[in-house]
């Protein structure tokens, strides 16, 4: 049984080098293809295909509208504290930031001058009111004793008065008896008139009681007049309150007018605020508004617009609102910054869009680039509601549809897309 050995096949040693060229050849052209197609492919797909976009889906959901803007702590009114009279501060025994009361002194001048004032005050009253009471006790009854002793003298007069006539008419007595009788009984009844007078003026309506009163009154209106003076020495707090500020010291000279202290009342609470005028037709009285301290950021409280000032700052571009707060937290402080966030409309499940991706939102014709059957449309919608991220369509759009995220303009209407399946 015989058996054969194959050989392998062997090229001539002159064809080698042709074949080794060939080969690099070939190699090369398949690599340059293969690069070729895959720099068409990167670079050809946007056009053929359209670029990759971001895209957000229209969905429903609620969606509240806010007006932010800062402003002050403030009450309704502030009373500044001043003297009424010039004269030297002898105690401040208040200080700033302190809470007082109604009634609780504040500042104590020096009174001494004031309260002789008042001393001499109170001698002159003493002094009309005795001389009421003497006329009362002595000098009205006086009169009328007087006036009784004047009218016996009287009918003593009369009597030998009218004895004297008949006589003289008998022939018994001479005309000049007669006339002295007339003279007697003349002054007889004269010292009645000025008795009755006396005794008139002295009771109570008498011109002597009247000017006694008069003088009585008068010495009381001045010492009124005194005692409200020596008031003025001592400044006391009209309502409670909290002093905000001091400007007085132990020493001073203080005048009329000047504002030494000022003090906030207590009670409504309110925050003074500017808000932009653009946001002017948005406000309405009774609007809710969420409030934080800038020095307590993470806490917040209620408050409500209650007032809008009817003119605008037309240097500032603003109008002043003011929020009332019912329920102030306790570590507010009078003009302490805050931040508020006013609701000015609200609205359940709304058709919504991120604010990124609408063009012109701020003009009149705001729109969007909706994905459509792999191109981007572009479509006028009508702004409804504006959120903080997100903007109410009222009309032009539907719940699922995807519009492109941000607003590049490289994209023009009727462009291929691709989206990124974010939407």
């Amino acid at each position: 049984m015989s058996s054969a050995t194959s050989k392998p096949l062997r090229l001539p040693s002159a064809w080698r080098p042709q074949l080794l060229a060939w080969l690099r050849r070939w190699i090369g052209w398949i690599v340059a293809a293969a690069v070729l197609v895959g720099v068409a492919a990167y670079f050809g797909t946007p056009y053929v295909l359209g670029p990759i976009v971001s895209t957000d889906q229209v969905k429903r959901q609620d969606i509240v509208q806010t007006v932010v803007a800062s402003g002050q702590i403030q009450t309704p009114f502030r009373i500044n504290v001043g003297a009424q009279v010039t004269a030297t501060v002898l105690d401040v025994p208040v200080a700033e930031g302190q809470v007082v009361k109604l009634g609780d002194l504040l500042i104590q001048h020096d009174d001494n001058e004031a309260r002789e004032a008042v001393r001499l005050a109170q001698s002159v009253v003493e002094q009309s009111r005795a001389r009421l009471n003497q006329l009362q006790a002595v000098t009205a009854p006086s009169a009328d004793e007087s006036k009784a002793q004047a009218q016996a003298a009287l009918r003593n007069s009369q009597q030998i008065h009218d004895r004297i006539l008949t006589l003289q008419r008998q022939g018994f007595a001479t005309q000049s008896t007669l006339d002295d009788a007339r003279r007697a009984l003349d002054v007889a009844q004269s010292q009645v008139r000025a008795a009755e007078l006396q005794a008139v003026t002295s009771r109570p309506g008498g011109m002597d009681y009247l000017y006694a009163q008069t003088q009585l009154a008068q010495s009381q209106a001045g010492l009124r007049s005194a005692e409200a003076k020596l008031g003025y020495y001592q400044i006391k707090a009209s309502r409670d309150g909290t002093l905000i500020s001091r400007n007085v010291e132990r020493g001073n000279i203080v005048q009329p007018g000047a504002a030494l202290m000022v003090l906030a009342p207590s009670g409504q609470t309110q925050i003074v605020m500017q808000i932009d005028e653009v946001n002017l037709g948005l406000l309405q009285l009774g609007q809710k508004t969420t409030v934080s301290a800038d020095a307590y950021p993470k806490q917040t409280f209620d408050a409500q617009l209650t007032f809008i000032n009817p003119s605008i700052d037309a240097q500032r571009g603003s109008v002043e609102i003011k929020l009332t707060v019912p329920n102030p937290p306790a570590y507010l402080r009078q003009d302490m910054t805050v931040s508020a966030e006013i609701e000015v409309a609200r609205r359940a499940q709304a058709i919504v869009v991120e604010t990124n991706s609408i063009h012109d939102l701020t003009s009149s014709k705001p729109w969007v680039l909706v994905v459509e059957g792999g191109r981007a449309r572009r479509r006028d919608i009508t702004i409804g509601t504006i959120g903080d991220t997100a903007v109410e369509v009222a009309a032009g759009l539907a719940p699922g549809e995807l519009v492109v995220h941000g607003q590049t303009t490289k994209l023009v209407d009727g462009q291929r897309v691709r989206t990124n399946g974010n939407g």
